[in-house]
């Protein structure tokens, strides 16, 4: 289980702008409200002393010696002090105090040795922008894939029951060990929709997913195929072979030719190696997938992919209807 490094930067990166701005904002507050009120300014140099004192005393006689009381009696007389004038120029005692974004851990990412639920909201957050899926995973679902397109037929009706249970079970108790999927069906029955709905759930559990058509995972390896030295710019195919779930849309959209079959090879045999789960969409049926592919690809898709099957009336021509 792991974010991936770039997201994971990015989200340190973001936590910490905003606790710079946080902790600015409040010396650029204290700052006006010293030159505003200078008794306030006076009281503030006079807490300071007391911090100092109360330090001392516990050093010296421990938190219940009489020398250590007097320093928090003086030190409360002064909150109070302060909170006073505070309110008399209309502002509330915690005026001048550091307002993160996350009280609990001070927009650090971290309570203790333990990740702050802020900061996983904003990996998971991330991990939807990084996937490739962009808005569709706020509207595809499981919760919003309708059974009701596959009613006409009982018997596809019972067979889309069984796939979108796997489905969900798949992304439910994903892990590294979770195996491949491979969907097969017509364009139209719900594939990207399924696929995106594990995507989510994946996302949201702490996972790295990466999602793209396979004309476009091709045209990265072809970019770093012909790119003149990789400079500070990573190769783009890096992701496709790394990320801890792939989804490989529309296997079979792709032109065929010796590179891009060399190279789905390399990402479905690499990742089988790495045990990195991978789940491929294709509107090809298994006789299809044997004639066009070598056996070395064919035999991994058959063989270490569980395949889940959608039937049924194309949805998006039953939604026009």
């Amino acid at each position: 289980m792991g974010y991936s490094a770039e997201n994971y930067r990015a989200v340190k990166e973001t936590l910490e702008r905003r606790r710079r701005a946080a902790i600015e904002e409040s010396e650029r507050r204290r700052a006006a409200l010293h030159m505003q009120s200078p008794e306030v300014a006076e009281i503030d140099r006079a807490l300071r002393r007391t911090g100092l004192s109360l330090f001392r005393a516990a050093c010296e006689g421990g938190k219940d010696s009489p020398a250590f009381l007097r320093v928090v009696e003086e030190n409360q007389a002064l909150q109070e002090s302060r909170a006073a004038l505070l309110a008399s120029l209309g502002l509330p005692a915690d005026y001048t105090e550091v307002h993160y974004t996350c009280p609990a851990c001070g927009d650090s990412g971290y309570v203790d040795i333990h990740m702050c639920a802020c900061m996983r909201r904003e990996l998971t957050l991330a991990g939807f922008r990084s996937s490739g899926l962009g808005p569709l995973l706020e509207k595809q679902t499981f919760e919003s894939f309708s059974l009701d397109y596959y009613r006409a037929d009982p018997q596809n009706l019972r067979l889309m029951e069984r796939t979108l249970s796997m489905a969900k079970e798949y992304a439910e108790g994903f892990s590294m060990r979770a195996g491949n999927l491979i969907f097969f069906g017509r364009t139209g029955l719900g594939k990207t929709h399924l696929s995106t709905a594990i995507a989510r759930t994946v996302i949201t559990r702490g996972y790295d997913v990466v999602y793209d058509s396979v004309p476009n995972i091709l045209a990265d390896f072809e970019f770093d195929r012909f790119k003149n030295g990789y400079g500070a710019e990573p190769p783009r195919a890096d992701k496709y072979l790394e990320a801890d779930l792939l989804i490989m849309d529309d296997l079979g959209a792709e032109m065929t030719t010796a590179f891009s079959v060399s190279c789905i090879y390399n990402i479905i045999n690499t990742r089988l190696s790495a045990e990195r789960p991978t789940i491929i969409n294709t509107n090809l049926g298994e006789d299809e997938l044997q004639e066009r592919y070598n056996d070395r690809i064919t035999s991994r898709l058959l063989g270490e992919y569980r395949p889940l099957v959608f039937v049924g009336e194309d949805i998006r021509r039953q939604k026009l209807q």
